[in-house]
């Protein structure tokens, strides 16, 4: 991910919802037995354009989430959205994770599957087409639709970036 295009938010002044995406149940086999473990994987957004993710390991389901929810809340993002959906295509990776993200008409809806909807609802977006290419692992989808959204560029930012105004940004 290119970390000159991150916009950081702080948790503090902003109400955040936090939606669990997957819990995982893993075992580590020591002399005594086995000895369980969980893994949560959470996301955390205010609906309007602040996003983030976290993982929580714990001994016990209720520990993981809060642990994971802690660190969503350390990394926030905000997306660009124009009404209600995305400003432009977007292809994101992340490991074996392939996602594509495509702008859509108002009233469509968020056409996307399990992880990736979770991430897109949480940050306010609700239309747009989605698809996940690579690998259904939920950690590597969550990551890569994160990346996507991090490339993400409004009209304003481009503006900006080029040093030209906005109107020239549409017309060449």
């Amino acid at each position: 991910m290119s970390t000159n295009n991150i916009k950081r938010v702080k948790s503090s002044d902003i109400e955040l919802k936090d939606r669990l995406v997957s819990i995982q149940r893993v075992a580590k086999v020591t002399k005594g037995g086995r000895t369980f473990s969980f893994s949560a994987i959470v996301i955390v957004g205010d609906e309007n354009g602040v996003v983030g993710y976290g993982l929580g390991k714990a001994k016990e389901v209720t520990e993981a989430i809060a642990k994971g929810i802690d660190d969503a809340k350390k990394n926030l993002i905000r997306v660009p959205i124009i009404r209600g959906t995305v400003p432009h295509s977007q292809k994101g990776k992340y490991s074996g994770g392939r996602v594509l993200i495509k702008p859509a008409v108002n009233g469509t809806g968020v056409l996307a599957g399990g992880a990736m909807r979770a991430v897109l609802e949480s940050a306010g977006i609700t239309d747009v087409l989605a698809k996940s290419t690579g690998s259904s692992n939920p950690h590597n989808v969550v990551k890569a639709t994160i990346d996507a959204l991090v490339k993400m560029r409004d009209a304003y930012t481009v503006a900006q970036q080029r040093g030209v105004e906005l109107s020239k940004v549409f017309n060449g």
